[in-house]
């Protein structure tokens, strides 16, 4: 009982003292990571997709490139696809103008189901129900000025809270090798043992270091997973910590939201989501994941084709034939 009473007086005197009783974010006041306590479950992700997409003009004048596709699911349904895998509950689509079609996307259209339902297309009726986001589980939230990623995260603040959450590069598909687990399900389970923030990365070759983020590791915490002690935004030739680069896929704190509203405009007078992440990284820890899998930067034309190739041979009902089809085009 004294034992107790003790320990109650204690926390009572933290509590009157507020700076001495700041928690680490994810983490009860009442405990840590070291103890074994268990993060704020992950509920929440945001996927940005206000970019121009100029890159795939004139295809992307009318059509938003997260709507191009790859094989018959548009890019952005592939990333969502991904995220629900993964256990997210609620989705926030930063956008901007003439974005509209990707809210239309992930609404119900009752025509549409009628048509279906009315000449007997139950397959085809059915993959529109598991593709559609139930009510209440999306949002939208306009980034009203083109100043980065950075930004568009902050423009999500409000509807994130104080919960941690992913955030998913539209532009980036991870494909699982084999039967594996989704790029965010790995990050997830890492997430669950560690805390903190977890970075999705990916080897890329030592030549082209100087083209990603690229991030240095410290200690192995898992089979996959290190922690990270130096985060670079495209450096130099020769000068990377590694040949890792961030994949587009993060698992942050909310307070990320305080740094990026702080934050000056950086390269491309653009809010760098990085720059907060290496202000963030002086008081929270930052762990990697390698990703057991294949990444495409559908941002660049080359990736975006390389992806719809690698999706068509991973679909069991059209790999055959597409690959049957794909040797004769290569003349083998």
């Amino acid at each position: 009982m004294l034992k107790f009473c003790n320990q109650f007086r204690a926390i009572a005197l933290l509590c009157e003292h507020p700076v001495s009783c700041v928690r680490k974010p994810g983490f009860s006041i009442l405990g840590n990571k070291e103890r074994g306590v268990m993060p704020k479950p992950l509920r929440k992700a945001i996927l940005p997709v206000a970019g121009l997409g100029t890159r795939f003009l004139p295809a992307t004048k009318a059509v938003p490139k997260e709507m191009l596709t790859v094989v018959d699911r548009p890019v952005v349904q592939h990333v969502v696809d991904e995220a629900v895998a993964a256990g997210i509950e609620h989705i926030v689509f930063v956008t901007g103008r003439n974005k509209a079609v990707i809210e239309d996307h992930f609404d119900r259209q009752f025509e549409l189901e009628k048509t279906l339902a009315d000449r007997g297309k139950t397959k085809e009726l059915a993959q529109l129900d598991r593709d559609t986001p139930k009510a209440g589980t999306t949002s939208f939230t306009r980034q009203q000025l083109p100043l980065g990623l950075g930004h568009a995260v902050w423009c999500a603040r409000d509807l994130i809270g104080d919960e941690p959450f992913a955030l998913l590069l539209p532009d980036m598909l991870h494909l699982p090798n084999g039967n594996g687990k989704g790029c965010l399900t790995e990050m997830v389970e890492t997430y669950n043992k560690t805390g903190g923030n977890v970075i999705s990365v990916y080897e890329v070759p030592d030549d082209q270091t100087n083209q990603y983020g690229i991030v240095g590791l410290g200690k192995e915490t898992s089979a996959k997973a290190h922690e990270i002690t130096q985060m670079v935004e495209k450096p130099a030739a020769g000068t990377a910590p590694s040949n890792l680069a961030i994949s587009g896929r993060y698992i942050l704190q909310p307070t990320i939201f305080d740094l990026l509203a702080k934050q000056e405009q950086g390269a491309g007078n653009e809010i760098q989501l990085t720059d907060s992440m290496l202000k963030l990284m002086e008081r929270e820890r930052f762990f990697s994941v390698r990703f057991d899998g294949s990444v495409y930067d559908c941002g660049s034309k080359i990736g975006f084709l390389m992806a719809n190739v690698a999706y068509a041979l991973s679909r069991p009902d059209i790999a055959p034939e597409f690959r049957t089809e794909l040797g004769h085009f290569l003349g083998n």
